[in-house]
């Protein structure tokens, strides 16, 4: 090969070069942790978005939940003091504030500690984005921060592989989760998988314990299991007091009593999310806003 092939190889191999550079995606920008204290994960860009304006409701507002309520309250409190403690997995019957606590806890927890520490992040990641969970781990491990991550509605259909990802994120591999890292999920399942799938790798199975104990085994990397389970009626009307209260709603004793429990029988269920949804429709009618 002469010098001149040589140098116009050199010049087509720099060409070549340069074009898969420039289709190649940049890199990630560092976050800008300091922007807010409530973030989502972007699976795709790997970047994280800052959510100035968090949907919750003050932990006070929180009713019938008491026991785990003051559980989360302690465990997150520890975490974001340095302290150990636990990833958390929020089940049982819907609509009974389990997404409300977490971002509650983080609120409260927080604003307890406003004027003597770093405050705690808290980033929601996407059911469907799970997978992803161990690059959202990276880009956070050496941040100078705590960081709740949080995944609501967290299940597992009869395909999804995605559950191995999550065991391996949280205690699994050489490195294991960051120390600054936490993980609280809620589900409607205490398992995090439906029982016909459980069922069915049980039945077909040669051993069945060993066939079921792989994805049964993914709630055990949860150190606290907190259940919800259904209100009972006066449970149901302290929260609708405690929301007239909290926004000096007006309305006669005996005819809200009434109206509420009209409200919960049409519904079919008695919840934290029904007497919500109650109390947005009186706050209507009354023509009052809910703004704090």
């Amino acid at each position: 090969m002469n010098d001149a092939t040589r140098i116009g190889l050199g010049a087509r191999i720099d060409r070549l070069i340069a074009a898969l550079e420039r289709l190649a995606p940049p890199p990630p920008e560092a976050p800008d942790l300091a922007a807010a204290d409530c973030f989502v994960w972007e699976a795709e860009t790997g970047r994280l978005q800052p959510v100035q304006r968090v949907n919750r409701i003050d932990i006070g507002l929180i009713r019938g939940v008491d026991r785990v309520r003051d559980i989360l309250l302690d465990n997150t409190g520890r975490f974001a003091d340095g302290l150990p403690a636990n990833n958390v997995l929020l089940w049982g019957a819907r609509g009974m504030g389990k997404s409300s606590l977490v971002k509650a806890a983080h609120a409260s927890v927080n604003a307890a500690r406003a004027d003597t520490g770093t405050p705690l992040k808290l980033i929601e990641i996407h059911r469907e984005d799970i997978h992803s969970l161990p690059a959202l781990m990276t880009l956070v491990k050496a941040a100078p921060y705590r960081f709740l991550l949080f995944c609501d509605d967290l299940s597992f259909d009869q395909s999804d592989t995605s559950y191995k990802s999550l065991k391996a994120a949280l205690e699994g591999g050489v490195e294991g989760r960051p120390d600054n890292v936490l993980f609280y999920a809620t589900s409607n399942r205490r398992h995090l998988l439906p029982r016909d799938m459980i069922e069915n790798e049980r039945s077909t199975a040669i051993n069945p314990s060993e066939a079921v104990e792989e994805k049964v085994s993914l709630s055990d990397r949860f150190g606290l299991w907190l259940g919800f389970h259904k209100c009972s009626q006066d449970e149901y009307l302290a929260m609708i007091d405690g929301y007239v209260r909290h926004y000096r709603l007006e309305a006669d004793p005996e005819t809200l009593r009434a109206e509420a429990l009209e409200w919960a029988t049409t519904r079919g269920s008695r919840s934290g999310r029904v007497a919500w949804q109650f109390i947005q429709d009186l706050a209507g009618r009354l023509g009052r806003r809910l703004d704090g």
